[in-house]
């Protein structure tokens, strides 16, 4: 287990950044928040690249600053690894000199060259000069080169920002597959919630310098929906149902794809890929493309109806004039939230603990794999 305990400030001349927050790093942590809401000063302090800081960042039982005790560790002896939005590589070297330079600062040299090029899918391209790679390529590089150097914790900001949908897939998949592998724990910055959702274990979210939640990835998610109710200038998401799903069927003969919810049914379009039977499968869906109705449709084009009780009805803003709510309706132990118009509410007379049906079409389960 890795746990991180930060306690520090900074302060600029336009912008103060404060977080007193203890993150248990299992598996891959998110970080998530408006550009400007602090997340890649957030890593670079921890990676020692900020001068500014007041008070502690401690990682399991190593500090690396305390200004109480007048104790900082150099950026180079904290054994960590940050990966930036542009790859930065030596553009005159191979991707093998260029990770034969990493694997020369490191002190234990464990991690085989050859094992990182074969682990990233770089074997290939070991001999190309790092010039002649596409943006997905190079940004596997830079991952291959933090790893060579043996951190106890990676940084990653925003490393997909500058590629294409398939590029982003591919290296979503690899880092994961790097974590899972190298039980290397990741601390993730990106301001899109899709990709995060994909691969976080749990997420943090910013705003404006401060800490507004923390927790497992999907219940954040969900709690994100009600922030534009408290805090009407932070419209963060869009207000969605968080899935993480078992795979009863890759096909159903018909190219859609099942999805067990307890005895209950979701499908989706069949997605290419490798995915099994009794994999589990992130997805969401957005809560405007859910309606409610008071009994199952028995003729209807939309192919999932999912039956559930009313637990909350909410105003989805402070603006009454909105004349909207927000639904949440447990279904089979899961959580879904609806948006529909105040006018809807009243005509179906919807209450609390009110048994009602879900229906959603296939297309609107959406997932960022694909």
């Amino acid at each position: 287990m890795t746990i991180l305990n930060l306690d520090f400030n900074l302060h600029y001349k336009s912008f103060d950044f404060a977080i007193n927050q203890v993150l248990d790093l299992k598996g891959i942590t998110g970080v998530f928040g408006h550009s400007g809401s602090g997340k890649s000063t957030l890593l670079r302090a921890i990676a020692g690249l900020e001068k500014n800081i007041t008070g502690s960042i401690v990682l399991n039982e190593k500090t690396f600053i305390d200004t109480s005790q007048n104790l900082g560790v150099k950026p180079e002896q904290r054994n960590i690894s940050l990966v930036f939005q542009d790859s930065r590589l030596f553009p005159h070297l191979t991707v093998r000199d260029n990770l034969k330079y990493a694997a020369r600062r490191c002190v234990s040299s464990q991690l085989n060259l050859i094992d990182i090029l074969r682990l990233t899918e770089l074997d290939h391209l070991a001999d190309a000069n790092v010039t002649d790679l596409s943006s997905g390529q190079k940004q596997r590089v830079a991952l291959a080169r933090a790893l060579l150097t043996e951190p106890k914790l990676l940084l990653l900001d925003e490393p997909l920002s500058a590629l294409d949908q398939v590029s982003k897939t591919k290296l979503l998949g690899l880092i994961v597959k790097v974590q899972q592998q190298l039980n290397l724990p990741i601390l993730y910055v990106s301001h899109s919630l899709d990709e995060l959702q994909q691969v976080c274990d749990n997420l943090l979210i910013l705003s404006q310098g401060k800490v507004i939640n923390y927790g497992n990835i999907h219940h954040t998610i969900h709690q994100l929906n009600f922030l534009s109710a408290r805090l009407p200038n932070e419209q963060l998401i869009h207000q969605q149902t968080s899935l993480s799903l078992p795979i009863a069927s890759t096909d159903n003969g018909q190219g859609l794809m099942v999805l067990a919810l307890a005895e209950q049914e979701i499908l989706l379009p069949r997605l290419p890929g490798e995915l099994t039977k009794h994999k589990h499968l992130r997805c969401f869906i957005l809560a405007s493309d859910i309606s409610i109705c008071l009994s199952e449709s028995q003729n209807s084009t939309i192919v999932n109806h999912v039956s559930g009780t009313i637990k909350a009805i909410e105003s989805s803003s402070l603006d009454e004039s909105t004349h909207s709510v927000l639904v949440t309706v447990i279904c089979s132990g899961q959580e879904f939230f609806v948006h529909i118009s105040t006018y809807s509410q009243q005509k179906l007379a919807l209450c609390i603990n009110q048994q009602v049906y879900l229906q959603f079409k296939a297309g609107a389960v959406r997932t960022y794999l694909y």
